[in-house]
């Protein structure tokens, strides 16, 4: 969608683009891949994930019982 402003002089017409259409990344990176490539990008993305929350689990159950020591 395209927005037309004119100012005081009608000859000068100023076209602004409303929203600006962005390529979908995600999509692209994926194209790029093959479907055994993105796989093992995937898998490895969601065992980061599962690591990262099990480390804050962990360390979260740590701080509780040397907070309920004192």
């Amino acid at each position: 969608m395209v927005r037309h402003h004119r100012g005081n002089n009608d000859k000068h017409e100023l076209t602004v683009p409303v929203k600006a259409t962005l390529p979908n990344l995600r999509r692209l990176f994926i194209e790029a891949r093959t479907d055994d490539e993105e796989r093992e990008v995937s898998r490895k993305a969601f065992y980061n994930a599962v690591l990262f929350m099990s480390s804050v689990a962990v360390f979260s159950l740590i701080a509780q019982r040397m907070n309920a020591a004192k």
